[in-house]
C-alpha cells in the first residue's frame, strides 16, 4: 500500500505518533473522497477537497490547514508532485479562555486522588503540553534547581520549565507512595504510559466537581498558566522560553487575555 510510504517517512523524520496517526488519517479521508489512486491525484482534486471541508463539512481554518499540511506532505514530500497552488482561509487566531486563580484552587481541591492532584498541578505549574506531561520521566526532575527537562517537545525540540515548590512536596509524596524512582512519572494500572485521553478525562472530571462551568481541558491549564505569569509581570519572552514556543507571535496571543497586565500600565499622561 502507497500509505504505508507516507507512515516510514513520517516515522523518518521524527513526527510524533499522533502526528503520524492524523496524517494517515487524513489522507485515507481525502482517498476515499476522491476515488482515485495516489498517483493519479491532480492539484485540482485537492482544491475540490479543500472546498468541500470548508463549505460542507465547516471545518475550522486551522483544521482545514492541518488537512492540507497532511496531503502536501504526502504528494509532494513522498510522491514529489511539487503541488504548491492550494491555499486555504487565514488561522483566526482567537484570544484562548483561561481560568482565573480561584478556578484554579477550586479544580486543585477537587481532585479525588493524589496522582490526579499531582497531574493537574503539574500541568498548570509547568505550562507542558499534555503529551509532555505524560512522557516526562523521574530523571528529568531537579528538585533542587526546581526545574524539569522536557525533551523532545513540539518541533522535537528541548527546553527546561519551572517547578513550584508546592509541587516538589506533592510529587516527593506521590513517588513515596506509588513506590518508584525513576521511569515515567504519570502510569496506568498495567504501569504503562498513561494516555492524553485518560488525563483529559482526569481533568474534565474533576472541573466538574469544582464546579466550574467552563470546559476545562489539559491545554487550558497550559494558557493559564502564561497568562497568569504575564500578569506577575513576566517577561513575554521568559514565557515564549518556558512554553516552547518557536516565533513570538505565538506567545503573544496572551497579551490579549491578560487584563492585570493592562491594569498595570501607568498611562502617561498621569505622568504630566
Amino acid at each position: 500500500m502507497i500509505l504505508k510510504k507516507l507512515e516510514t517517512e513520517l516515522k523518518i523524520r521524527g513526527f510524533s505518533p499522533e502526528t503520524v496517526k492524523a496524517y494517515m488519517r487524513h489522507n485515507q479521508a481525502f482517498l476515499a473522497f476522491i476515488n482515485k489512486k495516489p498517483e493519479a491525484v491532480s492539484e485540482d482534486d485537492l482544491k475540490t477537497y479543500m472546498a468541500h471541508l470548508i463549505s460542507d463539512k465547516k471545518l475550522s481554518s486551522s483544521s482545514v490547514a492541518l488537512e492540507r499540511s497532511s496531503l502536501l506532505f504526502f504528494y509532494n514530500q513522498v510522491l514529489d508532485k511539487g503541488f504548491s497552488r492550494i491555499k486555504t482561509p487565514k488561522i483566526q487566531r482567537n484570544a484562548p479562555e483561561v481560568l482565573s486563580k480561584s478556578e484554579v484552587k477550586s479544580l486543585l481541591e477537587a481532585c479525588k486522588t493524589q496522582k490526579s492532584r499531582v497531574l493537574i498541578e503539574l500541568l498548570y505549574s509547568s505550562g507542558m503540553r499534555v503529551s509532555e506531561c505524560l512522557n516526562l520521566r523521574i530523571e528529568d526532575l531537579d528538585f533542587d534547581e526546581k526545574i524539569c527537562a522536557v525533551k523532545q517537545g513540539k518541533g522535537q525540540k528541548d527546553r527546561i520549565t519551572l517547578l513550584s515548590e508546592a509541587l516538589i512536596i506533592s510529587i516527593k509524596a506521590y513517588l513515596d507512595k506509588q513506590g518508584f524512582s525513576s521511569g515515567l512519572l504519570f502510569r496506568n494500572k498495567k504501569d504503562q504510559a498513561l494516555s492524553a485521553r485518560n488525563a483529559q478525562k482526569i481533568v474534565s472530571k474533576t472541573a466538574k466537581r469544582a464546579g466550574i462551568r467552563k470546559i476545562v481541558t489539559p491545554h487550558k491549564l497550559r494558557h493559564s498558566f502564561a497568562t497568569h505569569l504575564l500578569d506577575a509581570g513576566v517577561s513575554i519572552r521568559v514565557i515564549q522560553e518556558l512554553l516552547g514556543h518557536s516565533n513570538l507571535q505565538t506567545t503573544q496571543i496572551y497579551t490579549r487575555v491578560s487584563r492585570e497586565h493592562i491594569r498595570n500600565v501607568k498611562s502617561p499622561l498621569d505622568d504630566l
